[in-house]
């Protein structure tokens, strides 16, 4: 049997459309799901969109739509966007869905008769940008870091209260013993440091409804509040499976997210989890943020890229190249339209486009009659490649890949095979072709389209040139 691999993006927010943040998170969550099916595992890959909670219903009023309808044109920006960027998702999980509805009211349930629920006042912060309740440590200059342009609203209402506090040390001790039944890793290891210190300095319990929100689920046992929009949305990744009949792809291997929502998946996900009697994903990885020509992008400063602009410029494969090498790890990564075009020149126009169109000249102009061989990513050879994917190192497995391009540049300007005649041009030029295709074989999960369309050039028994891969920007 083929090893199962459940791989989730979070479920973008629909206040606004599609931006380079929400498309660094799906390509990549691409990149891993291509590379899973290439090592034949059998993959559910899953995205979507978060639609309750009060700051919707205000983005659908400005707009002059119920928020239904608001929901619904949002929504199909990101639906749409994804296949245009050579992402083949699974499912694409909307929290309207009327069976995610019901299966989020089911986890409640199960909290509320286990005990973890009970009533009490709220007194405190609330981002509405955030959706999300926040304590005065949070804030930074008396504003939620995240959003420094709105005022952080006072809230007091009665709301339901989960048992969180019950959890930080069973908790602490699932992500510190790997041996415990339900450790889970916090990756990279700064984040994991990062949430084990906010676990140890204490946790209070969190408020999961709002009494004066209507556009949410209902408590079941309570209409008069709606649950709030995050215990709302964190069940999608279970609730997808069960609406979609592939619950034995639960617990989910990864959940990749930004690092704003750390806390959210690596921390009260599973304490809802563990209070329902539900396992834990075995992963949850956090990347940073984009800077945009070294400030933050934002709609005020105008310097948001959406992804429509980039296919543009620079094609599918350009695009999910630029955002995969210059991906946040584990720091912000500083891109720009500059930048972006620099790289594009430098690593795909004079980099794999131009030794493709070098080899693919030499091999037309010799008559080359060559075997073609099996060619495995899975081969050991590649072992540093594999590393790299294996702990979301996108920019060090491109790296393995574009040095195999340089040292297949300098084979040819150190062998001249334009000089050479007979057997000793056959031999060259073999030891090419095999390096072009098994690079072409290492870019299939990053460059589909691009590993196509060389593996079809080379595949003989005649090479002809073709036109440029990555034509050169000005």
């Amino acid at each position: 049997m083929n090893k199962k691999f459940y791989i989730t993006t979070p479920i973008y927010y629909v206040n606004d459309k599609p931006h380079i943040g929400h498309a660094c998170t799906t390509i990549v969550a691409d990149i891993i799901a291509r590379y899973h099916k290439l090592l034949d595992d059998d993959v559910f890959f899953l995205t979507g969109t978060d639609e309750h909670g009060a700051k919707v219903a205000q983005e659908a009023a400005k707009a002059g739509l119920v928020p239904q309808d608001f929901v619904d044109k949002v929504s199909r920006t990101f639906e749409e966007i994804w296949p245009k960027l050579g992402i083949k998702t699974d499912f694409f999980i909307r929290t309207t869905n009327p069976e995610h509805k019901k299966i989020v009211q089911e986890v409640i349930r199960k909290i509320y008769k286990k005990g973890d629920i009970y009533k009490a006042r709220y007194e405190g912060f609330y981002c509405v940008g955030c959706e999300k309740f926040i304590t005065e440590t949070d804030l930074v200059d008396g504003k939620c870091p995240f959003h420094p342009n709105q005022e952080p609203q006072k809230q007091s209402e009665e709301n339901y209260f989960f048992k969180l506090s019950k959890y930080a040390r069973p908790l602490i001790k699932a992500i510190e013993d790997p041996k415990d039944k339900n450790h889970y890793q916090i990756s990279p290891p700064g984040k994991k440091e990062e949430i084990l210190s906010r676990l140890k300095s204490g946790v209070e319990d969190i408020s999961i409804s709002r009494a004066n929100v209507s556009w949410g689920i209902p408590v079941p046992w309570d209409p008069t509040q709606t649950i709030y929009v995050w215990f709302d949305a964190l069940p999608n990744y279970y609730s997808a499976l069960k609406i979609t009949g592939k619950e034995n792809f639960w617990p989910a291997d990864l959940h990749l997210v930004g690092k704003e929502i750390l806390w959210f998946h690596a921390v009260i996900w599973e304490a809802i989890l563990l209070s329902a009697g539900i396992s834990l994903p075995k992963e949850v990885f956090a990347h940073s943020f984009y800077m945009i020509d070294g400030k933050k992008m934002s709609k005020s400063l105008g310097n948001v890229i959406e992804p429509e602009e980039l296919i543009k410029k620079f094609g599918v494969d350009g695009t999910r190249y630029l955002i995969a090498s210059s991906f946040p790890y584990e720091n912000d990564s500083d891109v720009g339209w500059e930048k972006f075009t620099e790289k594009y020149n430098a690593d795909l126009a004079n980099g794999l486009g131009n030794l493709v169109a070098r080899i693919a000249k030499l091999a037309e102009q010799t008559n080359i009659k060559y075997k073609i061989l099996n060619i495995k990513i899975t081969d050991k050879k590649f072992k540093d490649f594999h590393q790299s994917l294996e702990k979301n190192q996108f920019n060090e497995a491109l790296t393995f890949v574009w040095n195999r391009i340089s040292n297949a540049d300098r084979y040819i300007d150190i062998n001249k095979p334009w000089s050479l005649k007979g057997e000793k041009l056959n031999q060259v030029l073999e030891y090419l072709i095999l390096e072009i295709l098994e690079i072409a074989v290492l870019l299939e999960p990053f460059l589909p389209e691009t590993a196509e369309k060389i593996q079809k050039q080379f595949a003989g028994p005649k090479i002809k040139s073709e036109k440029p891969l990555f034509p050169r920007l000005r």
